[in-house]
């Protein structure tokens, strides 16, 4: 049997380009004691992605010229070597841009398909919705009666967040950057306030949504939208934060003023909690995360969008889109 996968070819600069990777046909190694083989349904495109293909310190390693793309999966077992796992069962874990994947036991998460679709693993009950719970429940902390201001909040992330912020109590200011996914926002996740990052007078709109200033930053973004929300900031806000999406794939220092003199007088000034987070640091909060957020999906309180392109040539293609805001919601690639 042979995997099709994606390999990082060169490293990027500045957008990631087609050349920069290679679909490449290996032999799948057969299970061992203890592993299984697993075929891939669903592959996760997400933003952190962009920073794996550089090569440079942070808080993960690179992944190496000619290694296997790294990223989330849900796939089915086709032989187990390994007790609790059979034939059949579907199971997700960190497997890579690859249509089969070999690998221990231990590195695989049994799934139930009964209690949700199973894509919702590499999304709102996965990775991207611990994400949103971590950063919002344990850093932001809102209470009833705050304005909490999300940034990319139709995504993965940012819908979560958004939605959870508002079953606590607090008044929720939503911004992304199309009218369709401001519509979501607000007809389905049941978000009043909504700001397009796109508006010419950005710093403006975000000031009229939030008259009482900004409690809660969830930062995503970084960038303009940072911009805007600095001057909001009230006495003791919480900013978690998760990405900088707008930044990461600058090849040079941004021009123009420098809003790091503003941003730290209003950390001090304010007494502000500017805290950034890996979320596999926390692994050990996620039985808290499932029992909060699962309810929430199995009884349609909590919704969410997925976005999904169809095939392993289809990858790549999707990846630049997410940079670019132009998925809906959490980004997959379906394979089998």
């Amino acid at each position: 049997m042979q995997s099709r996968q994606i390999t990082l070819a060169r490293r990027p600069q500045g957008m990631p380009q087609a050349a920069d990777f290679a679909i490449e046909s290996r032999p799948v190694r057969s299970p061992g004691a203890g592993e299984a083989l697993v075929e891939t349904l669903y592959l996760s495109i997400d933003p952190y992605m962009r920073g794996r293909m550089n090569d440079g310190k942070s808080y993960a390693t690179p992944v190496k010229l000619g290694g296997v793309m790294g990223g989330g999966l849900v796939g089915r077992v086709l032989e187990s070597q390994a007790p609790g796992l059979q034939p059949g069962d579907i199971v997700t874990g960190y497997g890579g841009w690859r249509t089969h994947w070999t690998a221990p036991a231990e590195q695989l998460r049994k799934l139930d398909p009964a209690l949700a679709p199973v894509s919702t693993a590499l999304g709102v009950l996965g990775m991207p919705g611990f994400t949103a719970w971590y950063g919002l429940t344990q850093i932001g902390r809102p209470k009833a009666g705050e304005t909490v201001a999300v940034s990319a909040a139709s995504g993965a992330v940012g819908g979560v967040v958004c939605q959870l912020a508002r079953l606590r109590g607090a008044r929720v200011v939503a911004i992304a950057g199309e009218a369709r996914k401001l519509e979501w926002l607000q007809a389905e996740a049941g978000i009043e306030a909504v700001v397009n990052h796109r508006d010419p007078d950005l710093a403006g709109a975000l000031a009229a949504a939030c008259p009482q200033g900004i409690d809660v930053y969830y930062e995503n973004v970084g960038g303009a939208v940072l911009e805007a929300v600095i001057p909001l900031l009230n006495k003791d806000a919480r900013v978690p934060v998760c990405g900088l999406i707008a930044q990461y794939n600058a090849t040079a220092l941004p021009t123009g003023t420098d809003k790091l003199p503003l941003l730290m007088r209003s950390v001090l000034s304010n007494r502000v909690l500017l805290q950034g987070f890996i979320i596999s640091d926390h692994e050990d909060l996620w039985p808290r995360f499932l029992a909060e957020v699962a309810p929430l999906v199995t009884s349609g309180q909590m919704k969410y969008r997925e976005d999904v392109v169809e095939g392993l040539e289809a990858t790549v293609p999707a990846f630049q889109g997410l940079l670019e805001g132009r998925n809906f919601g959490k980004l997959l690639v379906k394979l089998a």
